[in-house]
């Protein structure tokens, strides 16, 4: 069987290695392969947001387009499978589609968001759309698309990595309630975040109900380019360096430790956190974490947001399945967006989490209750497998 899968950002890229296992395992035969990657383009240079930024490199992204409608036409694929990353790879599935070939969408664009009107143009170009949400093939229904919720991926990796640990491991010793944050992987967020993140942490730290003295504060960096950004406005913001196997920046009023990865680990065991919005959000509330949802933009893009984006009340992963689920009550992390997201909110929320075992346990209960939406029958990529064979046998 050849499959052209294409993944354009890091997560996408991700589930696209554990999809080629699934597939190998599904079709029962050899599998060939070609992408993004087979044909020279790297994950870094694709992964680019924003207008201004496309635009600026129209010119590569045309060249993309270009070598990989070649790819379909010569290779002749069985199937093209897309991952996320809509704005190239639904273009790519809607020439494979005029080639005669089946095209499988994995992760629904967000639609439930913003521009509804994009629902009959999405159906056009696909043969299957396979959703982690399960509130979102019904918004398919009318346009005959075969829309399937398959489950989150991210549900079978926590169960996986739940059955390898040993008993115990989740609780790791401290001298007092760990606070991880969260200030996403993007440069531009880090700035964003952080300098508040800091800000927070001194005003908690003139609460002795916090026990701030005893805090153990942690930042589980994305990536080299994240470290190398929290490390110098830590610096910028009068941190003292002490080098060893992570760097751990000493603040009259905190010390805060950096290091490399291990977020999910970090938020299995952490007493609350501050997370800035995406994937990371999603898995705070796998992790049963009890967390503040916090992210701020230019004050454009928030103005062009807030025009734009229609279809929900909340921004964070978990608190958009709770809404179109038709949860009721609190959801289940506060959100503190744009000019809401103050130092002094999130002390006050933080001091809440760190000193309310009641109000811990409440937003764990609600965290639950979101991700049980997220279980399907069986594990999410196993079953987009089988139904990419489906869709070549059809």
């Amino acid at each position: 069987m050849k499959v052209v899968l294409l993944a354009g950002e890091e997560s996408g890229v991700l589930y696209a290695e554990r999809l080629k296992d699934e597939l190998r395992k599904a079709a029962g035969d050899e599998v060939a392969f070609r992408g993004y990657d087979t044909e020279g383009f790297k994950t870094g240079d694709l992964a680019v947001m924003g207008f201004w930024p496309v635009l600026k490199r129209l010119g590569y992204f045309l060249g993309v387009a270009k070598t990989m409608k070649r790819v379909l036409a010569t290779w002749k694929p069985d199937v093209l499978v897309t991952i996320d990353y809509p704005g190239l790879n639904l273009k790519l599935a809607a020439y494979a589609k005029t080639l005669g070939i089946p095209t499988v969408h994995i992760v629904c664009p967000q639609v439930w968001a913003w521009h509804q009107d994009r629902i009959p143009k999405i159906a056009a170009v696909l043969t299957k759309l396979l959703c982690f949400f399960p509130f979102e093939p019904a918004l398919f229904a009318k346009t005959g698309l075969d829309a399937k919720f398959i489950g989150h991926p991210l549900v079978d990796v926590f169960t996986a990595e739940d059955a390898a640990r040993a008993p115990g491991s989740a609780a790791q010793a401290s001298d007092g309630p760990v606070l991880a944050l969260l200030p996403g992987s993007r440069l531009g967020e880090i700035r964003r975040h952080l300098p508040r993140f800091l800000k927070a942490l001194e005003l908690l730290a003139k609460d002795a109900s916090t026990s701030a003295a005893r805090l153990v504060v942690r930042i589980p960096a994305a990536n080299a380019r994240a470290a190398a950004e929290i490390r110098r406005l830590a610096l910028e913001a009068g941190g003292r360096l002490e080098e060893g196997d992570d760097a751990v920046f000493h603040f009259p009023f905190s010390t805060l430790r950096l290091q490399q990865g291990g977020a999910r680990e970090l938020l299995r065991h952490a007493t609350c956190a501050v997370v800035a919005s995406g994937t990371a959000t999603l898995e705070a509330a796998l992790a049963r974490c009890p967390t503040v949802l916090v992210y701020a933009v230019s004050p454009i893009l928030a103005w062009f947001a807030r025009r734009v984006i229609k279809g929900i009340h909340y921004i964070g992963l978990a608190n958009v399945i709770w809404e179109k689920s038709g949860g009721t009550g609190e959801p289940p992390m506060t959100e503190l967006l744009q000019e809401a997201f103050t130092p002094e909110a999130v002390a006050d929320q933080l001091r809440a989490l760190l000193t309310d075992t009641a109000a811990r346990q409440a937003a764990r209960r609600r965290l639950d209750a979101a991700m049980s939406l997220l279980h399907s029958d069986g594990d999410a990529l196993g079953l987009a497998a089988r139904e990419i064979c489906s869709a070549v046998s059809a």
